[in-house]
């Protein structure tokens, strides 16, 4: 399944990913810190939403209290628990 989620506080505004199971793919974001972005998704590539939130939740950026880690963190919860209908 395809998700997409709207970024809250972050320089990225969208983050799209699929999510099959509990495990993440082809994570994208639009927007935000290109280079910085792209390895986050290289390194989550395949890894389960457990892991996602364990590495990224709680990571904020510069004043913010979030982080786009932080709101992928979100997004991949969201995601698995609309792909559980």
């Amino acid at each position: 399944m395809t998700y997409t989620y709207k970024t809250k506080g972050t320089c990225s505004a969208v983050i799209q990913m699929d999510i099959e199971g509990d495990t993440v793919h082809n994570i994208q974001f639009l927007g935000g810190c290109e280079g910085n972005l792209k390895t986050i998704s290289i390194l989550l590539e395949g890894a389960t939403v457990e892991e996602i939130e364990e590495k990224c939740k709680g990571i904020t950026c510069g004043g913010r209290s979030t982080s786009c880690a932080d709101q992928l963190a979100h997004a991949v919860r969201e995601a698995y628990n609309a792909s559980l209908g």
